[in-house]
């Protein structure tokens, strides 16, 4: 693998200019991704003509956006899919009764990757997207996940400056601690104005056969109607895990 000067691969600076794209930015000019990804606008540019040339990233103009190539392979390699794919009859069941935004989330670091997204026209304000992360602290899904995630990194959560999205949202360890042990002894948590004031997170968690948790299961609906959504979210996270354990035990 070729390296420049610093010792850089050009595959590392290749990588660099693909996560320039964060999960709110479809198109971002060749000035753009060099100042995101720390390299010299030539230096950026031909790369980017390269990866364009591999179809990993498509010109538009006078901007780039990520390329279907890339999409197409990240998507049949994804460790998630078996998961998207068990879960999806039962996000449509559920969508199809909460009528709002129903998701499934994983661990990625220290942030919760949504991985799926149903929606609906009318349906309430959501920061959430495919693709997109939120930080563990803030959302339903992520309080579900670092909830049973290992020790080192709910300590880890617990010491660094959590985010703060509007006065609701947690923002003290003591809180944090007191929803991670809401999450474990009750199997939900309702995260009400944590995004935005009028409306609330709910999610649960999706296990496999030994009791890992694999995934959380959530809605984002409005206030008033958080509460009534939490048995027909377990039943689905029920499903989706009974689904799992007999795709493994499967011959």
């Amino acid at each position: 693998m070729a390296r420049v000067h610093t010792g850089e691969s050009v595959l590392a600076r290749a990588v660099r200019i693909v996560e320039s794209f964060h999960s709110d930015d479809s198109l971002l000019t060749v000035s753009e991704i060099a100042r995101r990804s720390g390299l010299h606008l030539s230096t950026t540019s031909r790369l980017i003509d390269e990866l364009v040339g591999c179809g990993w990233l498509e010109r538009e103009n006078r901007r780039v956006r990520i390329g279907v190539r890339l999409w197409e392979v990240a998507s049949r390699a994804s460790p998630t899919l078996g998961l998207r794919e068990a879960a999806m009859p039962f996000m449509e069941d559920l969508h199809s009764v909460v009528g709002q935004h129903t998701q499934l989330g994983v661990l990625e670091g220290d942030e919760v990757l949504f991985i799926e997204r149903l929606s609906a026209p009318g349906a309430v304000v959501n920061y959430t997207r495919i693709a997109g992360r939120m930080p563990l602290h803030a959302s339903s899904s992520g309080l579900v996940l670092l909830a049973h995630g290992p020790a080192e990194l709910q300590e880890r959560i617990l010491r660094e400056p959590l985010k703060v999205f509007t006065d609701k949202t947690i923002h003290t360890e003591r809180q944090l601690r007191t929803a991670l042990a809401d999450v474990r002894k009750h199997g939900y948590i309702l995260c009400a104005g944590y995004i935005y004031p009028n409306t609330t997170g709910v999610a649960v968690p999706i296990r496999d056969p030994s009791g890992r948790v694999l995934a959380a299961l959530s809605v984002v609906v409005p206030n008033e109607q958080a509460y009534a959504q939490i048995p027909a979210l377990k039943a689905a996270a029920r499903g989706i895990s009974r689904v799992m354990a007999d795709t493994v035990h499967a011959p």
